[in-house]
Formats: structure tokens, C-alpha cells, sequence
């Protein structure tokens, strides 16, 4: 991917959080490492999506982009721009271009405001509107286009489904005309007959306003019908990344491999004849990691090599990387 067309850009980005200190009287700092050495693009218009356990990483890494939260080594990259430690004025204007959507549309809509507030609010905070009043005619089209009834704007955020608040939600982030949109498990709190409706939506919004989008996600299926291309988190290291029809096709890495053995097939028979891989074994402590391969602890087909020396991503095919040293 050229450097024109990359919008995102992420190298060697580590973070790290103060976890206490050794024994009672300790004077030696433990740090949790929630995110190790990653690296990885976003094209323009592209969306990446972000797959792991709980607890891999991966909200860590879109608090990161948003500049929410601060990185202990590498460097982060927007528009060409380098944003790593940004801060001030500077990241107030930053941040118009990137804006992020909630995983709880219950939790993230303030109560005791309307919808006509919450949405203009970004609007009111940037500058771009000195009332809610003098929003209104931008918050409408966002709210007709986010798929809301007429009165949505004078209703408060009790009166709304799930869906509907998410869709709410949806059209906050938008009302800054951003570049890019951290999707935090935006789907994973709504009803499943609910979840496509809103996948759909996010899909024709990119499209009419060319949106890139870092799509984190544990739900797979969701995330191989809006994903262009895939990366899969564990314990805070990339183990594997490439198009998504080669993550679902020709998987390189064996927790990949059993993250898709756990997808259901709506096809009984089908389902019946596919092999189940339940990993044995402990998730590695991120305080204190085991050397080589995290995934060694749990892997069916490690090695002594595994066990004594960390894999690098490399790209084992055209755009698909992956580290493994059995690949």
C-alpha cells in the first residue's frame, strides 16, 4: 500500500500500564504490556478489522489512535502526520477527523440530554455551531440518514432501543465529517436480528463518504462480512494479518485456525462434520510472559523452537503475514 493511499498507520507500538510493585515493600515497577510491538496500515476507505480474546488488546490499540490513551514506544501516523505525542490545541483539531462509536449504547448516550444535544454537541464543542438550535438542520439529516423517525431529536435516549441508540451514536461520530471511526464492538451489545441492520448501515456510510474504519470485533461472522482485511491480536502481540479471504481460507497461524473452528455454520449437517479445536493450556500472563511464542502455552503443534525464540510477522504469501515458525 502506498503511502497516498494510507490514512492509518501504526509501527512498533507498545503500551504499557503500572500494575503495582514486587512484594509489599518492592521498589521495582511490574508493567503490563497490553500492547507489544504492533504495526500495521489502514488504507483510505478501507476497513481493518480487530480480532482477539478479551483482554488481547484491542480496545488498548483504538484508545491509542484516538490519542486516548498514551503509547511507551513506536510511532503512530495520520494523514501523513505524525500524532504519537500530540497533545494540546493541535489534538483538539485532530480529533475532528477521528472520531470513535461505543461498544454500550446504553452506557455512552448521556440521559439526561436530548438527542438533538447529544448530536450537536461535537458540532457546539468544535465550533461549528453556536446552539443546539442553530445545529438542527445538520442533526435532522443526520439522524433521517442514520435511519431515526422525524421527533428523534427532542426524544431522550430511554425512549430508544438498542439499535436505535447505537444508530444515535452512529450519527454523533458523524456530525464532524471525520476521516476515520474506531468502531469498538459496536454490534456486540445488540440483539442479533438487530446487528446486520447496523453492519449495513456502517457499510453504505463508508461508501457515500469514503470512511476508514478500524472495526474491533470478537464476533467473526460479523466482522468477515464488513472487514476488506484482517488482524488477528494475542496477548497484545499481531500474530496474524492479510485480506479476509485469506484469513478464513488459508489461515496461517493455529490460534486462527481455532478462533474459526468456533464459528457456527447455519448448515446442520455441515456443522456436524467440522472439527471443534478446544486450546488447552493457560493464556500466558501478560505481566510476566513466557519466552518465545505467546501462543506456545496453548498450542497443539509447538515446538522446542517455539518455546525458546519469538516468531517475527512475516509475510508468508502476497499481503498475508503471520508469526509462526510452522508456517
Amino acid at each position: 500500500m502506498s503511502e497516498a493511499d494510507t490514512l492509518v498507520r501504526l509501527d512498533g507500538v507498545t503500551v504499557t500500564f503500572d500494575v503495582g510493585r514486587d512484594g509489599f515493600w518492592g521498589r521495582h515497577p511490574k508493567q503490563l504490556r497490553a500492547v507489544d510491538d504492533v504495526s500495521f496500515t489502514i488504507g483510505r476507505g478501507e476497513t481493518l478489522g480487530l480480532v482477539g480474546e478479551s483482554g488481547s488488546g484491542k480496545s488498548t490499540i483504538g484508545r491509542a489512535l484516538l490519542r486516548r490513551t498514551p503509547v511507551a514506544s513506536g510511532t503512530i501516523t495520520f494523514d501523513g502526520q505524525d500524532i504519537t505525542h500530540v497533545r494540546g490545541e493541535p489534538l483538539r483539531r485532530l480529533r475532528r477527523h477521528m472520531q470513535l462509536v461505543f461498544q454500550d449504547p446504553y452506557a455512552s448516550l448521556n440521559p439526561r440530554m436530548t438527542v438533538a444535544e447529544l448530536v450537536s454537541e461535537p458540532l457546539r464543542v468544535h465550533g461549528m455551531a453556536d446552539s443546539v438550535e442553530g445545529a438542527r438542520p445538520v442533526v435532522s439529516a443526520l439522524l433521517e440518514r442514520c435511519g431515526l423517525p422525524a421527533d428523534a431529536a427532542d426524544r431522550y435516549p430511554h425512549a430508544f432501543s438498542g439499535g436505535q441508540r447505537q444508530r444515535v451514536g452512529i450519527a454523533r461520530a458523524l456530525a464532524l465529517e471525520p476521516a476515520f471511526i474506531v468502531a469498538d464492538e459496536p454490534v456486540s451489545a445488540l440483539d442479533v436480528s438487530i446487528r446486520a441492520q447496523v453492519v449495513n448501515l456502517l457499510q453504505d456510510l463508508q461508501r457515500e463518504r469514503n470512511l476508514t474504519y478500524l472495526f474491533i470485533a470478537h464476533d467473526l461472522s460479523v466482522v468477515r462480512h464488513i472487514s476488506h482485511r484482517i488482524a488477528i491480536l494475542y496477548c497484545g502481540k499481531l500474530v496474524e494479518l492479510g485480506p479476509t479471504a485469506d484469513i478464513y481460507d488459508r489461515t496461517k497461524h493455529p490460534y486462527t485456525t481455532a478462533l474459526l473452528s468456533s464459528v457456527p455454520i447455519p448448515d446442520p449437517p455441515l456443522q456436524r462434520s467440522r472439527t471443534r479445536i478446544v486450546l488447552a493450556g493457560e493464556v500466558p500472563n501478560p505481566v510476566d510472559p513466557p519466552p518465545g511464542c505467546r501462543f506456545q502455552t496453548r498450542c497443539p503443534m509447538a515446538e522446542a523452537r517455539c518455546r525458546e525464540q519469538a516468531p517475527p510477522l512475516e509475510e508468508k504469501a502476497p499481503g498475508h503475514w503471520a508469526a509462526c515458525w510452522l508456517s
